[in-house]
């Protein structure tokens, strides 16, 4: 993932804040602690810190909070470039789990390789930190979907 997302254009000129009013209803990633880092058209990042309860029984972040936070890291950065009546939902995502997760802060961030207009294509990466170093942790491939006008979804 070493491209940059700022070729993107947005859908709409007010994602940022679109993706951060979004990311404020989602009390999955507040139950985590887990806040933006950044936000940019096709690029989001957020980060948490390691927190025991998160942990599975070896002491590192359990795998699916790792997928949890990759998979909204994707989403984001999918919403970031789709229409302002447009929400979004996964579809489909592949994560390698590459190394344990432990450390004392982490930050996963999606990148859209290819927006479409009803399917776009993410990439994610979470790492680990420790003091000054930095450690990959997981990769993900995710497949987003625009929805529109669906009863219970809102954007």
């Amino acid at each position: 993932m070493t491209e940059s997302a700022n070729h993107f254009e947005p859908k709409d000129i007010n994602f940022e804040t679109r993706v951060a009013d979004s990311f404020e209803r989602q009390n999955a990633m507040k139950t985590l602690g887990a806040t933006l880092t950044c936000v940019a058209a096709g690029e989001v990042s957020i980060g948490f810190d390691f927190d025991p309860k998160l942990t599975q029984q070896h002491g590192f972040i359990h795998g699916g909070i790792v997928a949890t936070v990759l998979d909204s890291a994707c989403g984001y950065a999918a919403f970031s470039l789709m229409p302002p009546n447009a929400a979004v939902l996964t579809i489909e995502f592949k994560i390698n789990l590459l190394s344990p997760a432990q450390g004392e802060w982490f930050e996963a961030t999606g990148r859209v390789k290819k927006a479409g207009r009803t399917v776009t294509v993410t990439e994610g990466e979470l790492y680990a930190r420790q003091g000054q170093s930095k450690k990959l942790i997981a990769s993900m491939v995710a497949t987003m979907m625009s929805v529109y006008d669906r009863d219970g979804i809102s954007h």
